[in-house]
């Protein structure tokens, strides 16, 4: 038996199928349009493809995500919030993990785990980008570089710029400011990760921190902003193979449990 999960984020959906045996037998991730269902439908359909298995062959299924409530009826027999998905998916990967940071498309979240991966205390930011992977998205197009670029840059920093703003809007603008007064991109990327990081840190702060303390969602993929969260919170972080897939993964994993109940 096989079992799905997936995640609908604002900037990106992920699927996950796992074996009776909670192994990872295939996963997708692709950016999500206006047309949630639609996308959701064609990731699931592409994974069972690239696994070799049919829609028969899932047992039982879990979507989650901040667009769960408009998939559920058509993609998956139930719907959990993310929060448990992700907490579940952490704590299969990383056995000690007791803190869980969470930094997706355009929300971050924080969660405090018990030794039984129960979580005992979370908040998060979803009223405004700053800090997620939209605000790298629009400080990269500012700088003219590539996400990939921005992660190699900031280690090539020798004079790190402060960056006043979290807000996107704000920090754009001064962003530009700083190019026209002559500051290094490598400068002002360095910048942009230890607000990044400052803006996340005060989120952690209001939960606790123990450790292990483990990263998760696409802007885990950003070593720099990684690195400055560590030196911001003087703790080591841990980041999965793949970040991304972290909620999906804990999704199935809960598909699995209920359905052998």
């Amino acid at each position: 038996m096989y079992f799905a999960g997936i995640d609908i984020g604002s900037l990106a959906t992920k699927i996950c199928i796992i074996d009776e045996e909670k192994k990872i037998i295939g996963y997708l991730i692709k950016r999500t349009t206006a047309n949630i269902v639609e996308v959701g439908k064609r990731i699931y359909e592409e994974c069972l493809e690239k696994t070799g298995l049919s829609e028969n062959d899932i047992a039982y299924s879990i979507v989650t995500g901040y667009g769960r409530n408009l998939a559920v009826t058509t993609l998956a027999d139930e719907k959990i919030t993310e929060i448990t998905c992700h907490s579940n998916g952490a704590k299969h990967l990383f056995p000690n993990c007791h803190t869980v940071i969470d930094v997706g498309g355009q929300d971050s979240k924080v969660m405090r785990l018990d030794d039984n991966g129960k979580v005992v205390k979370f908040t998060m930011n979803d009223k405004c980008a700053a800090g997620t992977g939209r605000f790298l998205e629009v400080m990269a197009s500012v700088l003219g570089m590539e996400m990939d670029e921005m992660v190699e840059a900031a280690f090539k920093s020798k004079n790190k710029v402060s960056i006043t703003s979290t807000c996107t809007v704000f920090a754009e603008s001064e962003v530009i400011s700083l190019i026209a007064s002559g500051n290094k991109p490598e400068d002002i990327v360095a910048g942009l990760n230890e607000a990044i990081a400052k803006r996340v840190s005060g989120l952690i702060r209001q939960v606790g921190i123990e450790d292990d303390v483990i990263m998760t969602g696409g802007v885990a993929k950003n070593k720099g902003v990684v690195k400055a969260l560590e030196n911001e919170i003087k703790h080591k972080i841990k980041v999965p193979d793949e970040p991304q897939i972290v909620g999906a993964l804990g999704a199935a994993l809960i598909a699995s449990k209920k359905f052998k109940k």
